[in-house]
C-alpha cells in the first residue's frame, strides 16, 4: 500500500488576492445570508464511515448555512485510514469559510511540540486522484486542536505547489481528502459554510453600480464642494 501523504509540510504558496471592495463586499454578503444551521453535512457516527477510495468519494449535500462534517481517520501502523467525500456548489452558492470545531484533534509524533499532523486537501471536481502530487489539488494544509474557533480556508488555498486559490469557492463540484499522518485515530470537526451569492452577471451589475455610484459622489463633490466648505465653517 502506498502510505505517502501529499505535502508533508505547511509551507505556503503566492497568490493573487482581490481588490479590497470586492472582498469585503463578499463578506457582507455572507454573513447576510447565512442562518445558523443547515440540515445537512455528514456524520460518520451516524451514517458510517466515509469512502477510504478517492477514486469514489463520498457524496455530501452541502446546503446555505453550516454544514457540520465529522468523523475519524489514522493509521494502525500498517493501514491508513483515509476520509474522502464529494459535494457540489449550485450556482449562486459558494463556500465561505471551513471552522475547525471543538472536539478536533491530531496525533503529534516524537518531535516536541509537533501537533500538526492532520491534513485536508481539496481537489476540483468528483475525485481524488492523488496521493503524491500536490499539483492536482487545489490546495491542502495541515491542521491540529491549536486551531479550534479558526477558519482554515484561506490556508488551503495556500498549500504550497498546489494549484492554490482565493476564497470564496464558487459553484462545482469539488472533493476532500482528510488524513491523519502518524499511527492512532484522530478526530475531525469541521463547519463547511456555505453563503448565497451574486451570480456573475449580477455581480458585475453590482460592481458597475458601485462605480457609478462613486463617479456621481465626485462629480457632485467638485460641483457643491466650495459652497459646502463654507457652510461647514460657519
Amino acid at each position: 500500500m502506498n502510505n505517502k501523504v501529499c505535502a508533508p509540510n505547511d509551507q505556503r504558496s503566492p497568490r493573487a488576492g482581490i481588490r479590497p471592495l470586492a472582498k469585503a463586499a463578499i463578506a457582507a454578503l455572507a454573513l447576510a445570508s447565512v442562518p445558523a444551521f443547515a440540515d445537512t453535512g455528514y456524520s460518520e457516527a451516524s451514517s458510517g464511515d466515509l469512502s477510504n477510495v478517492g477514486t469514489s468519494p463520498t457524496a455530501v449535500t452541502l446546503g446555505i448555512g453550516s454544514n457540520f462534517i465529522n468523523g475519524t481517520t489514522g493509521s494502525d501502523g500498517t493501514t491508513i485510514d483515509r476520509d474522502y467525500f464529494t459535494f457540489t456548489l449550485d450556482p449562486g452558492q459558494a463556500l465561505v469559510a471551513i471552522q475547525v470545531l471543538d472536539g478536533t484533534n491530531s496525533i503529534p509524533n516524537a518531535t516536541p511540540g509537533d501537533l500538526a499532523r492532520s491534513f485536508i486537501g481539496i481537489e476540483g471536481g468528483s475525485v481524488v486522484d492523488t496521493l503524491s502530487d500536490p499539483s492536482k489539488l487545489l490546495g491542502y494544509t495541515h491542521y491540529n486542536q491549536s486551531m479550534i474557533g479558526t477558519d482554515i480556508l484561506d490556508d488551503i488555498g495556500a498549500g504550497a505547489g498546489a494549484q492554490g486559490f482565493t476564497p470564496p469557492l464558487g459553484a462545482g463540484s469539488y472533493s476532500v481528502w482528510i488524513q491523519e499522518a502518524n499511527v492512532g485515530t484522530a478526530h475531525y470537526f469541521f463547519n463547511f459554510l456555505v453563503a448565497s451569492v451574486p451570480e456573475s452577471s449580477t455581480w458585475a451589475m453590482m460592481l458597475s453600480g458601485f462605480g457609478l455610484i462613486g463617479w456621481s459622489m465626485r462629480r457632485s463633490q467638485k460641483r457643491n464642494g466650495p459652497s459646502s466648505a463654507r457652510s461647514l465653517a460657519i
